[in-house]
C-alpha cells in the first residue's frame, strides 16, 4: 500500500459522480479543501453528475458543466442503524429502507487502523479492485471498479482512572410504549450496570418523562450514593404518552444546573424515540436546548430500545446535539455499551470533525460515497468552522467507503483524504491528510488477504441491498 500522511493546524451523497471533464484545471471551490494533484474542485453551487459514460457523454442524469472532484462529509460514529436492523431481522422483518444507513453498518465493525500517538486522528487509506480488473467480474459489471477505504482513528481511551470526571444526566422514557415486555427492564438493567462502572468522583442525575418530565434525582456524586441511585432507577414505572421535548428540555436544565468545570458534561437519552406529545420534530426540540449546548458544551448520547423504534428521529437529535447514538436490543448489548463503551468514551477528542476526499481526474472517472447522506457538507464549507461537524471520542474509528471507477491505464494518485477538527479545549483547528495511489488498490477485494476490508465491504453491500441500492459489483444476497 502506498500511503503518505502529513498534518497541519488551522491553516455526499450516494449518487455516483462523473469526474471525466468540464472543469477548469487548478481551481478550488471557495473555502474548500485543497484538491489532490491535478484534481479539479467544483464551482460553487453546481451539483455533480451521477453515474454515466464519461467518454461518450451519455449519462443517467442531465449533463453538468462542472463535475465535482471533492467529497465532503461530517464524521459519524453512530451504530444504531446496524443494531436496530439486527433486531428487526431477528424478529423476522425487514428494516424500513429509510432506517438503513450503510456507514453505521460499516462503523459497527473493528477495522484495526493504526492510531495516532497524540490527540487528533490517523488517516488510513487503502482499497482493492471489486472485479478482477481483466474483464472477469463474475457478471457484476465491476471489472473496472475499485473499493476505496478511508479510515480515521483516534488514540485509544486512557485508563478509567485517568479520564476527567463525568457529570451525566440520564433522561429516561417511561411512556406507555416503554411497557412493551423488556423495554423498561432493559433500561433499568443498563443504568444499574453503569452505576457500578462509574468512578466515585463522577456525578449523575436522573430525569424521567411521559406526558411531562420529572427530576427523580438531582446531580449527585456517585461516592456513597450508589445504592440510592439504584433505588431511584428501580422505582421507574411506565406511564402515558411520549413527550421527548419535555424530557430533553428538563434534562438539559438539570445538566446546566449541575454543570462541572473540567468534567465531561453529557445528557444520555434512553428511549424508543416514538414521540407523540409536545414538539415531535427534532429541529424544534434542538432549538430549545441550543444555548445550553453551545455555552456549556453539553453533548447528547442517544440509546435506542424497543422493537418499534424511532430511529430517524433519534439520529436527528444526536447528530445536531453534538453527540452520537447506539441501539441496545438485549442485556449483552447493554453491557457492551454501558461497560465497554460509554465509561471509556466519555471524553471528546475532536469537535466538529469533517472529512474531505479529493479525487485525481487523471486517474478517476467516477466515484460514489457509500452512505453518509445525512452527514453531507458543502465542499466550500470544509474549512468553515462555524458549520457543524461530528464529535469523536477516544478509541473511535470512522470508515468511509467509496466505489471508484479508475480510468484505463491509471497510474499514480487516486485520492487525497483530509480530516479537519477543532481541539475540544482550545477550539483550534487541526488537519491530517493521507494520500492513496493506484498501487494501493491493485489487489482483488474478494481474493486478497485484507479480511477487515472484506468485512467492511460486506457490511456496506448488505446495507445497500436492504435499502434497494445498486452499488457496482455488489454480490447477491446469498453470497453476502
Amino acid at each position: 500500500m502506498a500511503l503518505s500522511a502529513c498534518s497541519a493546524s488551522d491553516g455526499g451523497t450516494s449518487s455516483t459522480r462523473d469526474v471525466s471533464s468540464g472543469s477548469r484545471k487548478g481551481q478550488s471551490s471557495t473555502g474548500g479543501g485543497q484538491p489532490a494533484p491535478d484534481a479539479v474542485a467544483p464551482e460553487t453551487g453546481r451539483s455533480a453528475a451521477p453515474e454515466g459514460d464519461a467518454e461518450s457523454g451519455a449519462s443517467t442524469a442531465p449533463d453538468v458543466k462542472a463535475p465535482d472532484y471533492l467529497s465532503t462529509f461530517a464524521l459519524d460514529v453512530d451504530t444504531a442503524s446496524y443494531g436496530y436492523a439486527r433486531r428487526t431481522l431477528g424478529d423476522g422483518r425487514l428494516p424500513a429502507a429509510e432506517d438503513v444507513r450503510p456507514e453505521e453498518f460499516v462503523n459497527s465493525f473493528r477495522q484495526g487502523y493504526e492510531r495516532p500517538e497524540g490527540n487528533g486522528f490517523s488517516v488510513n487509506v487503502d482499497g482493492a479492485r471489486i472485479g478482477s480488473g481483466k474483464g472477469g467480474d463474475g457478471g457484476t459489471g465491476a471489472s473496472d471498479w475499485s473499493l476505496l477505504r478511508v479510515g480515521l482513528a483516534t488514540r485509544t481511551a486512557p485508563p478509567a482512572s485517568e479520564r476527567p470526571p463525568a457529570a451525566l444526566t440520564f433522561v429516561v422514557d417511561i411512556s406507555g410504549s416503554m411497557s412493551e415486555t423488556g423495554r423498561l427492564d432493559l433500561v433499568r438493567k443498563s443504568l444499574t450496570i453503569l452505576t457500578d462502572e462509574l468512578r466515585d468522583d463522577d456525578s449523575l442525575s436522573l430525569v424521567t418523562f411521559s406526558n411531562e418530565a420529572e427530576t427523580r434525582l438531582p446531580m449527585t456524586r456517585v461516592k456513597g450514593n450508589r445504592n440510592r441511585i439504584k433505588d431511584v432507577v428501580a422505582e421507574m414505572e411506565p406511564a402515558q404518552s411520549t413527550n421527548v421535548e419535555a424530557g430533553i428540555t428538563r434534562g438539559y436544565e438539570e445538566s446546566v444546573e449541575g454543570h462541572r468545570e473540567g468534567a465531561t458534561n453529557r445528557v444520555v437519552l434512553l428511549s424508543d424515540a416514538l414521540a407523540n406529545t409536545g414538539d415531535t420534530e427534532a429541529e424544534g426540540i434542538l432549538k430549545k436546548i441550543d444555548s445550553a449546548r453551545r455555552e456549556y458544551g453539553i453533548t447528547l448520547f442517544g440509546v435506542g430500545v424497543g422493537s418499534d423504534y424511532g430511529d430517524a428521529f433519534m439520529e436527528q437529535l444526536t447528530n445536531k446535539g453534538d453527540g452520537n447514538t447506539t441501539y441496545v436490543g438485549d442485556e449483552t448489548q447493554a453491557r457492551k455499551v454501558f461497560v465497554d463503551q460509554l465509561p471509556a468514551h466519555l471524553e471528546i477528542r475532536a469537535r466538529d470533525a469533517k472529512a474531505q476526499v479529493a479525487f485525481d481526474r487523471k486517474n478517476v472517472q467516477q466515484f460514489r460515497l457509500i452512505g453518509y447522506e445525512n452527514r453531507k457538507v458543502a465542499d466550500e464549507d470544509f474549512r468553515n468552522d462555524s458549520v457543524d461537524g461530528g464529535e469523536v471520542g477516544p478509541g473511535h474509528t470512522v470508515t468511509a467507503l467509496y466505489a471508484v471507477r479508475l480510468r484505463e491505464g491509471a497510474s499514480g494518485t487516486v485520492a487525497e483524504a483530509t480530516v479537519r477538527w477543532l481541539d475540544p479545549k482550545t477550539r483550534k483547528a487541526q488537519e491530517e491528510t493521507g494520500t492513496v495511489t493506484t498501487g494501493a488498490v491493485d489487489t482483488t477485494l474478494w481474493g486478497g488477504e485484507n479480511d477487515r476490508l472484506q468485512v467492511a465491504a460486506v457490511a456496506a453491500y448488505f446495507a445497500d441491498r436492504l435499502r434497494g441500492g445498486d452499488l457496482p459489483g455488489a454480490p447477491g444476497l446469498g453470497e453476502l
